[in-house]
């Protein structure tokens, strides 16, 4: 059984393709015109061993905002579509990253109940952008429009950190790992893993 989701999705404001495959081992070619939305997705795939093709193009020369979340609308499309009906996922998963200075956790139930709680982010950073790139804000950003699109329950903390970069960084190997966790196989996991049968 082959677990890839392919999506594809295009607006006024930008024009997305992304093809993951959940069982890969983290080959990652993303293009958004964003640099360091690249650097985070390509840790998200490779970190969460899945194999990952972005292709974006977006109204960049106005900001990052509408590329950033549209590929993260696309992404999780093409995660929730990977995964089929969940049969034999463990379901649930979590992972702490270090990153130097920085610790950052995350949290996934594969629920279908679409729902993210992130906390712990120094507010002195909300009007920086990392690179000159990427509002330091979009994480948060990201990481809602992933949960609600890929209907997981997704929980993010930042422990500690001082460096803009690393608490980025830290927060996406965090869902990758956790992703990975909750969507491998279980092989004690006979069926759909819910009491109601469905996900």
């Amino acid at each position: 059984m082959t677990r890839v989701g392919k999506v594809e999705r295009t607006t006024k404001e930008s024009s997305i393709r992304v093809e993951v495959d959940l069982d890969g081992t983290g080959q990652v070619e993303v293009d958004t015109g964003v640099p360091f939305y690249d650097h985070m997705l390509n840790s998200f795939g490779v970190h969460g061993s899945l194999d990952l093709r972005i292709e974006a193009r977006g109204d960049v020369h106005i900001d990052a905002h509408h590329t950033v979340e549209d590929t993260a609308i696309v992404l999780g499309r093409a995660i929730r579509d990977a995964l089929g009906d969940k049969s034999g996922i463990r379901r649930f998963g979590d992972a702490w990253i270090p990153m130097d200075e920085t610790l950052a956790h995350a949290a996934i139930d594969v629920s279908g109940r679409p729902y993210c709680v992130q906390l712990g982010e120094p507010e002195e950073f909300n009007t920086f952008t990392i690179g000159g790139n990427y509002p330091f804000v979009l994480t948060k950003h990201v990481f809602e429009s992933l949960s609600f699109h890929a209907q997981l329950a997704l929980h993010v903390r930042v422990l500690h950190g001082r460096d803009p970069h690393h608490i980025a960084e830290a927060q996406y190997k965090a869902v990758a790992r956790a992703l990975r966790a909750a969507t491998e196989p279980d092989p004690r996991v006979g069926g759909v893993p819910s009491t109601k049968g469905v996900l």
